[in-house]
């Protein structure tokens, strides 16, 4: 049976989620787990190939495999096998045809950023710090650029092997509690680094270096460079991904 697998990470110890000759990946220790609980050699297919420090709160990967174990125990069987920064929130059952890249309606990405003055220890493993003050106003108006299907090849990173550059912001999102501010984007798919280029065109809008009329320009030009910098890695968590079943 196919068995889709939701799960949460801290990214922060892993060379990203695909498999690595060198570096240790979430995908290597969720197969690692997988194959013990198992006994046998068990790969899978993730839904989003997360970079280094990258987080997630709701990646999913996909395997097939014969087990007597109850689906809705699979999730505490496996979690006794994963390490502390790796949990699997859920497991369910899916059709033979499921894909998990090709049968996704939309993602959910979250980019957080630490406005303030001073660094915050606790914080540096999962936010941008920004010292320079962010105008929330601005960086609001901005997002109503992206909103809408566009050919974004200006928000994607050099050495993306994407088909096509074309792609669907549902919705863009910015909100603030305290010193910290929260970037979130749904979109049918995102190009090699788009969230966090994003992220770093706001940055800018917020800081005052780009109107936020820029995005229109930016996003016509086509041109990399006329975009905000890539923001860290750190900073960026995915939230969800949601199926068409």
């Amino acid at each position: 049976m196919n068995i889709l697998l939701t799960l949460s990470y801290d990214g922060t110890n892993y060379f990203g989620w695909q498999r690595q000759k060198n570096q240790i990946s979430v995908q290597q220790r969720l197969e690692e787990a997988l194959s013990a609980l198992l006994k046998k050699n068990v790969e899978v297919r993730g839904a989003s190939r997360t970079d280094t420090k990258v987080h997630a709160l709701g990646q999913a990967a996909l395997f097939k495999t014969e087990t007597s174990i109850p689906i809705e125990k699979f999730p505490y069987a496996l979690n006794s096998f994963l390490p502390d920064d790796i949990v699997v929130t859920e497991a369910r059952i899916v059709s033979d045809t499921f894909h998990p890249q090709y049968s996704v309606l939309k993602k959910t990405y979250q980019y957080k950023i630490l406005n303030t003055e001073f660094k915050n220890p606790k914080l540096r493993n999962y936010s941008e710090f920004v010292r320079q003050f962010l105008d929330i106003d601005k960086m609001r108006e901005a997002c109503e650029y992206f909103i809408g299907t566009y050919d974004f090849r200006a928000f994607c990173a050099s050495g993306s092997t994407a088909k096509t550059t074309v792609r669907t912001v549902f919705d863009l999102s910015v909100s603030k509690n305290d010193d910290i501010i929260d970037i979130e984007v749904t979109g049918n798919g995102f190009l090699y680094n788009m969230v966090r280029i994003i992220a770093g065109t706001l940055i800018y809008v917020g800081i005052g270096k780009f109107q936020p009329c820029f995005v229109k320009e930016i996003i016509e030009s086509k041109d990399r460079t006329l975009a905000g910098k890539t923001a860290g890695a750190s900073g960026l968590t995915l939230m969800k991904i949601y199926y068409k079943e």
